[in-house]
């Protein structure tokens, strides 16, 4: 990531710098609120603001290799001000309406991964406390973000509520939008970049937006199984805790449970990364499962 000077002097496409925007506001204020309040009345994103500039950033593994990169939207400064009035928006309407499954952790406020962790050993030690076979399927989702379908995304947002412009609003975000990836995001020089390509899937890496979507996206995925399996999910982890009175009763309901995610994954169309250094206990399957 990037130092908070770094962060100053960042910039999308526009070559704006967050710092010389933040002191304009004085000075642009009102008619940025103007041209806010017009594209919420009529259900449309700014289309010159959808154009992001990927910045490759190392995680681990091979320099050479691109799967070792991270990719880091930067985005134009104005589309995250109108990022901030849609996600206000959207989240208000969640909370109230209690959208969220409760076992969601992650991209969320009080919802930290100790949060998540003390559940997890809770479930845990209470199995183990009752003398009964308990074992945990963790499953982490592969570049999920950039793996969102906009058409299923849309699909849920409107099944919890969101109709209407506003629909509209989140739906004009969402297409069109455009990416060229740059090696040196200092020079933005054509020589280091690659040309305009449209991004048909996915949600922006480093956007405001882009958390709460995924949010909604998986929100479905803890009630996928009619077992009584404990399911946790924080950002893009899912663990599930099954617990069972004996050893056989404890493989079926765990082999259903893995059917039901298969089922999920294939809906909703996401994959498994099973390069997690994930291990495999008892069952021929690859996915981690623990028994304790």
């Amino acid at each position: 990531m990037f130092r908070a000077n770094e962060a100053k002097n960042l910039c999308g496409y526009d070559e704006i710098p967050t710092k010389i925007l933040k002191l304009s506001v004085p000075f642009i204020i009102s008619p940025l609120t103007y041209i806010c309040n017009k594209r919420l009345s009529q259900g449309v994103f700014p289309g010159r603001l959808k154009f992001s500039v990927v910045k490759p950033i190392l995680k681990n593994g091979d320099k050479l290799i691109t799967s070792s990169y991270r990719p880091m939207s930067l985005l134009v400064y104005f589309s995250k001000v109108f990022e901030k009035l849609i996600y206000s928006r959207l989240y208000e309407h969640i909370s109230i309406s209690n959208i969220l499954d409760t076992e969601k952790y992650g991209f969320r406020t009080n919802t930290s991964t100790e949060n998540a962790s003390y559940k997890l050993t809770h479930e845990i030690l209470s199995a183990v406390n009752g003398k009964c076979v308990v074992g945990g399927v963790f499953c982490y989702l592969g570049k999920a973000f950039d793996c969102v379908n906009h058409n299923i995304l849309l699909e849920k947002l409107q099944f919890y509520g969101i109709v209407g412009k506003f629909q509209a609003l989140i739906k004009s975000y969402l297409s069109e939008r455009y990416q060229k990836v740059f090696i040196d995001n200092i020079n933005f020089s054509n020589n280091a970049a690659s040309n305009w390509e449209e991004v048909k899937h996915g949600v922006p890496q480093d956007s405001i937006l882009g958390p709460l979507f995924f949010l909604v996206y998986v929100n479905d995925l803890p009630k996928i199984t009619a077992t009584d399996a404990k399911i946790s999910l924080y950002a893009n982890d899912t663990s599930i805790i099954v617990t069972k009175p004996n050893l056989e009763d404890f493989k079926i309901t765990v082999n259903e449970i893995f059917l039901d995610i298969n089922k999920w994954l294939k809906t909703n169309p996401l994959s498994l990364n099973l390069k997690k250094k994930l291990t495999m206990y008892n069952l021929e399957l690859k996915i981690v499962m623990t028994v304790i």
